[in-house]
């Protein structure tokens, strides 16, 4: 555990950074006086659009990586291994299909979006540079996630590439980019330089080969191989539908829609902070749980779950009270736009989906490096079958607070799912009093917090707000011992941290 822990915190580490960028973004984009709440909610759209492009395109081959590099490592010479040279053909052949379903169906998005979002149609296809440099990032990010480069592949997504966002929002500020026309275009082209950073990057370190000539390992496992994309492909596109379908209908069926997909677009990237460490759990983890299921090393599955589980959720519920405490406070002292303190209970409902999704821990991708990953498809099914309907009619009924209920309402029921199938097949099961006692230290810290300084406004106020409850939620972590993690983390920053004692008697 200790190499996933060690990856975990690095990755973590790098990925809070981003977020802070994230937040400096979040404020230029939302701050009175710069980008209006159309353009916020179309750079929004754009990356919901991105993803689904991402989902159709990768014809699964992120979940070929994960499951066959153990094989292919194993068997195989670098300068032999025919692993990437398939799957970059594969993602390119599914990307020249998105680009022709894209024109075929150029007319249907034209009637859906012109009266409520007349600018998505307007730039309709500068999308798809955007969604070919995801896949291709995407699929290299899954091989490097193998050769355990999980930190690299952290600051590249959530350091540089909103570092790059963060640069260009500036220059529209200054006017150096003169208009959003130019803006949006650049934009754009970002994951295709962090795509091409990243290849160069694995061609120089020599572990990674490109070559199309076949191997005896995809000769062996090419039904399982073709069997396993199918169905992982057709769940993960299933799931990546479910999860932007919100900003896409918001954009399409409610008046305005831009400008309150701008409103969703703040609620969302606000509550994405709460899962900012999953993404370096999960990088850190899939090479080890791929080993421990070619091993049958089930001791070390159910610590990874149970782990991955306590220590996300201790993590996701502390930073949505922080967050909610200040929610108001933040929108006027950092001169937000009025109209965004509308995403505080949009907000809510997204803050408590992902605080679901964290405490179930990497349920995912356990049963996604397993033998059973079909259920991906079938649970993927269900969550889609709920999700498409309950957005667009609570999107009808409630305007833009509609989609984030009907998150939070289908992701709930998706991970009881994936909750009960694992506990029934493999005796797995993440949680324990452990759980409990997270949550209630939690509610008590925001009560406290919201009784004691709920009179006190400004900049002052919300610093204490948040460090009584900081100080309050990580003593309470400590004095309950309630992950196994915390000493090993503490005792090593205090080796890193701590100026040794100098003896001067000899």
């Amino acid at each position: 555990m200790s190499t996933i822990r060690r990856q975990s915190i690095l990755s973590s580490g790098i990925i809070y950074l981003g977020f802070a960028l994230g937040f400096l973004n979040t404020y230029l984009f939302t701050r009175q006086g710069g980008f209006t709440q159309s353009e916020y909610g179309l750079y929004g759209t754009f990356m919901g659009v991105a993803n689904i492009i991402n989902a159709f395109a990768n014809f699964g081959m992120q979940a070929y990586i994960y499951k066959f590099y153990p094989y292919y490592q194993d068997n195989l010479k670098v300068k032999d291994n025919d692993m990437m040279g398939w799957a970059f053909v594969m993602s390119m052949l599914g990307f020249f299909m998105v680009l022709a379903a894209a024109y075929i169906f150029k007319g249907l998005v034209i009637r859906k979006f012109s009266a409520n979002s007349p600018d998505f149609v307007k730039y309709y296809a500068w999308v798809f540079p955007l969604g070919f440099g995801l896949t291709m990032y995407s699929i290299m990010e899954a091989y490097a996630w193998q050769l355990r480069k999980s930190v690299l592949t952290s600051f590249l997504r959530e350091m540089f590439f909103r570092l790059i966002t963060s640069a260009l929002a500036i220059l529209f500020f200054l006017r150096v980019i003169r208009n959003f026309d130019l803006f949006i275009k650049l934009f754009s082209l970002t994951y295709i330089l962090l795509a091409l950073i990243l290849l160069v990057v694995l061609i120089r370190s020599g572990e990674i080969h490109i070559t199309l000539r076949i191997s005896r390992v995809s000769r062996k496992f090419f039904r399982k191989i073709v069997l396993l994309c199918s169905f992982i492909w057709s769940g993960g596109l299933i799931q990546n539908i479910s999860f932007v379908f919100d900003n896409i209908v918001i954009a399409a069926v409610i008046p305005n829609g831009l400008a309150w997909a701008g409103i969703f677009s703040l609620a969302q990237n606000i509550s994405s902070l709460i899962q900012a460490p999953q993404r370096g759990i999960i990088a850190a983890s899939i090479s080890h749980l791929s080993r421990a299921w070619k091993d049958k090393d089930y001791d070390k599955i159910r610590r990874v779950y149970q782990r991955s589980s306590i220590n996300q959720l201790i993590f996701a519920c502390g930073i949505f009270v922080l967050i909610w405490i200040n929610f108001m406070d933040g929108v006027k002292n950092f001169h937000l736009q009025p109209a965004y303190e509308q995403a505080k209970p949009v907000f809510l409902f997204l803050g408590l989906w992902r605080i679901v999704d964290m405490g179930t821990g990497v349920n995912s991708q356990i049963i996604g490096t397993s033998t059973f990953w079909r259920f991906e498809f079938f649970t993927g099914m269900i969550l889609l079958a709920i999700t498409l309907p309950l957005n667009y009619i609570l999107a009808k009924k409630l305007g833009v607070v509609g989609p984030a209920i009907a998150t939070l309402v289908s992701y709930t029921i998706y991970n009881a799912i994936r909750y009960m199938f694992l506990l029934r097949k493999f005796r797995l099961q993440p949680f324990s009093y452990k759980t409990g006692l997270t949550i209630l230290l939690a509610l008590t810290g925001y009560f406290l917090s919201h009784i004691l300084f709920s009179s006190v406004h400004g900049f002052a106020a919300m610093a204490i707000r948040s460090l009584f409850f900081g100080f309050f939620y990580a003593g309470g972590i400590r004095l309950f011992s309630l992950t196994p993690d915390l000493v090993p983390v503490w005792n090593t920053l205090k080796k890193k941290f701590t100026i040794p004692y100098l003896r001067t008697r000899k």
